[in-house]
């Protein structure tokens, strides 16, 4: 049994990434109804937050139906973050993250997010703060180091836990690949399995289907695992891997009535929340990830992208469930949202 503090997440988490501009309360209210176990909210700047700039401040909202839940929080001075992450606390979420793997260059190359895994100390010195001015777990993501000479994961994991991070999430890149290449996870199983770590160990990179989320438990030994550009568009990853745990059977993909469903569900949530034109706008990203692998469908995405209407957006994802029924195979019946 997996726990972070008083929290108990199961034998196997399945964790929500936070992701800048994707980990919104929208976004996460389908996670969460499709199986993630622990979810983040996007990344926050603790100057944002400091200032009270509207922007930060509303990435502070939670809602009980997502908890647990951790508020994520970044930046480079120990200061700002120690009082960022007194703020975020007051929103009452589960935990408080520390972001330290971000790896673009406007947060990284100030010595933020990733740009502080080149200054160990520091780091070990902002987190001691961090987890004496609050009261709730403190967890950390991050990535393998800055570059492929500079990996010293499992000294930054014995630092981090040295000074009372309650979980640790490793992403299985460094700063330097970004987002390319393939996820090293052989560093990730080796602080796991490294005797004078007893944190819990997430990791993070790759994971993308079930079979892969079983293989890589099983081969790597870690407490759970994050996910975070597979559940774009496709929020039922968390509920298939669920399942082919469980049954080591592969559930069917989610018909169209369930993707038009979900669809419409994440779009009147995103206006309720955002207002009609901004929610409308930053929609607009996810319907070529909801429908993806539909052939011919590129005329409906225009539509969807360039409407300004939500009662119009509703009847073009009708016209899609229409359209395309029965397009998936061993079409499920929909669920009742």
């Amino acid at each position: 049994m997996v726990r972070i503090g008083p929290i108990t997440l199961g034998d196997f988490p399945l964790l929500l990434a936070p992701m800048e501009d994707v980990s919104d309360p929208p976004f996460r209210a389908v996670c969460k109804q499709e199986g993630a176990d622990l979810m983040y909210t996007e990344f926050i700047a603790a100057e944002g937050l400091i200032r009270d700039a509207v922007k930060s401040v509303e990435k502070l909202d939670i809602y009980d139906y997502e908890r647990p839940i951790g508020i994520q929080i970044f930046g480079e001075n120990i200061e700002s973050m120690r009082e960022a992450a007194a703020i975020a606390e007051e929103a009452q979420p589960e935990i408080i993250d520390i972001n330290y793997g971000c790896p673009v260059k406007k947060v990284a190359c100030k010595g933020a997010g990733a740009g502080i895994l080149l200054d160990l100390p520091k780091m070990q010195a902002m987190t001691k703060e961090i987890v004496e001015r609050v009261k709730l777990p403190v967890t950390v993501k991050t990535r393998l180091g800055w570059d492929e000479n500079t990996i010293k994961i499992i000294e930054v994991a014995q630092r981090l836990q040295d000074v009372g991070i309650q979980a640790l999430t490793i992403h299985g890149r460094t700063r330097k690949q970004m987002y390319k290449g393939v996820a090293n996870w052989d560093y990730i199983a080796e602080v796991k399995n490294h005797p004078q770590i007893h944190i819990p160990i997430f990791g993070n990179g790759d994971i993308d289907s079930p079979e892969k989320a079983l293989d890589y438990k099983n081969k790597y030994g870690v407490d759970g695992v994050m996910i975070g550009r597979a559940a774009i568009g496709y929020p039922w990853i968390f509920r298939e891997i669920k399942h082919y745990l469980k049954t080591g059977e592969r559930l069917p993909p989610p018909t169209m009535l369930e993707r038009v469903a979900i669809a419409k569900q994440h779009l009147d949530f995103s206006v309720r929340w955002k207002g009609e034109r901004k929610g409308i706008f930053e929609m607009r990203r996810h319907y070529t990830n909801y429908f993806r692998g539909i052939q011919d469908f590129k005329t409906f995405r225009t539509r969807l992208v360039e409407s300004d209407s939500a009662y119009e957006i509703s009847d073009i994802l009708d016209e899609v469930a229409e359209k395309f029924h029965g397009y998936f195979s061993q079409e499920r019946l929909a669920v009742n949202f």
